[in-house]
């Protein structure tokens, strides 16, 4: 049996298919949907046209909840690094 898996994930109204291990779906799933999540509440407070810019304030937002963890001690940092990686591949994928 195969461990890696096909899946597609929404954000910021695109879709982007993955092939992903098995055991990353959920927290891939939940990264995407936390991204998406902030794109729009960043959609509602900004008058933002770009949606790079959007994606750029998204991952920053992801980046300072990091660091702020990491001061603090007491995080496991591969959630954050997933959803950090996964807006890097975004930010690639937009730029190409």
């Amino acid at each position: 049996m195969s461990d890696k898996l096909k899946i597609k994930i929404s954000i910021g109204n695109r879709v982007y298919p993955l092939t992903i291990k098995t055991d990353e779906e959920e927290r891939i799933r939940k990264a995407a949907q936390r991204i998406d999540s902030i794109l729009k509440s960043f959609e509602s407070l900004y008058a933002v046209q770009d949606k790079q810019d959007l994606i750029a304030m998204c991952a920053l937002q992801l980046a300072t909840e990091c660091e702020i963890n990491k001061s603090q001690g007491s995080v496991d940092e591969a959630p954050l690094l997933e959803r950090l990686d996964s807006l890097d591949q975004l930010l690639t994928r937009a730029l190409q």
